[in-house]
């Protein structure tokens, strides 16, 4: 039978309907399910036993913890739209956590919003992927009211495996951006140099090991290394988030008055993708720009 509170989500991609499938397996109940693409909220409301709510307001009806996942500043904006349709309709009393990877000062803002109509809300950036959604093994970076973080905190430990409270609403997001910008950059620079490897006639598998030896080594190595050889780009993380995050910390850094010039070009590459019309493929797929065999957005896989 299901315990705890009821679980609204608000964006059912990739991320969100697998979060939503463990809290489910974990005994919560999913209440409803809403998503942009009518179709997909459907499909996911059928497999979990929950409502596909046509409406925003209808989630924060029917839910006391509503979980978003949605893809940027705008489209979360307008999630907590001041008048229309909007998760702030029936807000009083519930808890928001919003997973979402964008600009710190935008989670102010819903903080704001949300306590103006009785709720409370809570930043629960991500730093892992799909399989980790799904298995509960996210790694979680919190921000928001210690009060709000506590009261979550149960179906946060649900959803991972290792949390850190950060501080006030939108410093988790800050550090959230930072571990991207670096991930970005570890991207391109190692799709450089096994693209240089590959143009110097080098064994790549005995490359890719020497790199896991030294200092050339790094998580991204682990996860986008083969890939980036066999030209596997199924997407765990795209390009173009990539370039929405990568710009995420160039804007921070624009307002710290710092330039960093390879997060801007680590940027530049991954705009380049999108450029090409590959930016939904994994940001492994940055390979493809480094290859000098490739050079081109045709794949032998997609």
């Amino acid at each position: 039978m299901a315990t705890g509170p009821k679980i609204g989500v608000v964006g059912v991609g990739r991320m969100g309907a697998n979060i939503a499938r463990r809290l489910k397996d974990v005994g919560y109940a999913v209440s409803a399910v809403y998503d942009v693409r009518r179709e997909t909220a459907e499909e996911i409301a059928r497999e979990l036993g929950a409502t596909p709510s046509a409406t925003l307001d209808g989630v924060t009806q029917s839910a006391d913890l509503i979980v978003t996942v949605v893809t940027d500043d705008a489209a979360m904006r307008r999630i907590f739209a001041e008048s229309g349709d909007s998760l702030l309709t029936h807000a009083k009393g519930k808890l928001f956590v919003n997973c979402a990877t964008i600009t710190p000062d935008v989670h102010v803002d819903v903080e704001r919003l949300v306590e103006g109509n009785g709720g409370q809300s809570l930043e629960a950036c991500m730093a892992s992927s799909i399989t980790q959604a799904r298995e509960g093994t996210l790694y979680l970076m919190i921000g928001g009211r210690k009060e709000a973080f506590e009261r979550a905190e149960p179906v946060l430990q649900k959803m991972s495996a290792s949390l850190r409270y950060v501080g006030k609403s939108g410093e988790a997001a800050k550090v959230k951006a930072l571990v991207n910008m670096v991930m970005n950059i570890n991207t391109a620079g190692l799709a450089e140099g096994l693209g240089l490897g590959d143009a110097l006639g080098l064994d790549l598998d005995m490359l890719r090991e020497i790199f896991a030896q030294t200092g050339a080594n790094s998580r991204v190595l682990e996860t986008d290394g083969a890939d980036m050889q066999n030209r596997d780009h199924d997407c765990y993380f795209s390009a173009s988030h990539a370039a929405k995050d990568s710009g995420i910390a160039l804007s921070l850094a624009r307002g710290a008055g710092l330039e960093l010039p390879l997060a801007a070009a680590a940027k530049g590459q991954f705009d380049a993708m999108v450029q090409a019309g590959i930016g939904e493929l994994d940001k492994s797929g940055v390979a493809e720009l480094t290859f000098k065999s490739r050079r081109a957005p045709t794949l032998a896989k997609t």
